[in-house]
């Protein structure tokens, strides 16, 4: 099986981009990407766009072949295929263009993932994302992702003693990370209390539990690894990709505090990567909510199942911690474009592991780990890479 490694990466600004269409957004980290990577518009065999509802979003279906318009790559031909997983589409992408190089079919592909929420009423975004949710079981009866996963953080509370505090502890940690990102949505430190008294969404969450409506795009370049080094002095190797699905709605879990999808998924990469969930250095993680990274941590096997909180009072995660998580503010502070997201926590691993992460770089980082969740836990990718 051939090795794969990322050679480039690009990344917009997240936040409410109304000056930015759909088209400049994906052209601007596709174009950082490829001038990264020091390729030549030759050299790339396909494109993979990860996108989960630009339909609805801005009216705008076939993707695939608008971004390669955009990108100025319609006269060469190049097959270009959107990837939808709900949040999960960008990190689909990322591992549909690496299956394609471990098969051999390709040499070279760019990666995108995109999506331009805020074109829309807050109303209308959220029964877009609902639509990610069971219609018949869930999105019908209202229950918008703020609800569910409330009902995932209320049964963890009452299953592990997990606290309210504990859920605040997290957004403020990845407030202070994205303080340091100048990609980021929310570039402030925010203290516990604004968190605790925060309006409140979904019991037990409030505001502040929750990730933003957000705009943006990221895109990386990946190709073979014994090619890596023609175009890239300090590439990054995919040592691990897994991907698992579960059940749509909540009620059809085995356990709502374990996203069970997960669990396949990273073990599928720990296996293929050939490392413990303790071999990891830092992890970027899919916290649309506050609970879900504290879920994430324990599914990924950072620590046990129901001691997710704990690990947060202990500060294991901050970035002079154990194993940080969400480096880049994650999709709390960073942002949600929810296309964009798998993509986006791969190039922070990859900045992170070139050395390239600035005030938020974590100390000896060599392998790091990239989990991206689609709706409230059905899909889930997992992508673990190394420095070269």
């Amino acid at each position: 099986m051939r090795e794969v490694a990322v050679i480039g990466i690009g990344l917009t600004k997240f936040g409410e981009l109304w000056n930015k269409s759909f088209r400049q957004l994906i052209t601007e980290a596709g174009s950082k990407a490829i001038l990264d990577s020091g390729i030549e518009g030759k050299d790339i065999d396909a494109m993979y766009i990860g996108s989960m509802s630009s339909g609805r979003f801005i009216g705008q279906e076939h993707i695939g072949a608008l971004v390669a318009d955009a990108s100025g790559f319609s006269h060469m031909h190049i097959p270009a295929t959107r990837v939808e997983g709900a949040c999960a589409s960008g990190g689909l992408a990322v591992r549909q263009g690496y299956l394609s190089i471990v098969s051999g079919v390709n040499d070279v592909v760019v990666i995108g993932g995109i999506e331009k929420m805020n074109d829309v009423g807050g109303v209308s975004a959220t029964e877009t994302l609902a639509t990610a949710a069971d219609q018949e079981w869930e999105a019908f009866f209202g229950a918008t992702f703020p609800a569910l996963y409330a009902m995932i953080a209320k049964r963890h509370m009452h299953k592990y003693k997990t606290t309210k505090e504990q859920l605040a502890q997290v957004a403020v940690k990845n407030h202070a990370n994205g303080a340091k990102n100048p990609n980021a949505q929310y570039r402030r430190e925010i203290p516990i209390e604004m968190v605790l008294n925060a309006s409140p969404v979904a019991t037990p969450l409030g505001l502040f539990d929750c990730s933003p409506v957000s705009d943006g795009s990221a895109a990386i370049v990946m190709c073979a690894a014994d090619i890596a080094k023609k175009y890239k002095d300090n590439p990054v190797k995919i040592i691990g990709s897994g991907q698992g699905s579960d059940t749509l709605p909540l009620h059809g879990r085995r356990d709502i505090c374990t996203l069970d999808a997960t669990v396949h998924a990273a073990k599928k990469a720990y296996k293929q990567a050939n490392i413990k969930p303790s071999d990891v250095d830092l992890a970027e993680v899919h916290d649309c909510f506050t609970i879900a990274e504290i879920c994430a941590i324990e599914d990924l096997g950072f620590v046990k199942k129901g001691e997710g909180g704990k690990a947060i009072d202990r500060k294991i995660t901050t970035l002079d911690g154990t194993i940080p998580v969400n480096t880049s503010g994650g999709l709390k502070s960073k942002g949600h474009p929810v296309g964009a997201t798998g993509v986006a926590q791969v190039v922070e691993i990859v900045q992170q592991l070139r050395g390239e992460a600035d005030r938020r770089q974590v100390k000896n980082a060599k392998i790091g780990l990239a989990h991206n969740v689609g709706g409230s836990g059905a899909t889930s990718v997992v992508h673990i890479m190394e420095a070269m």
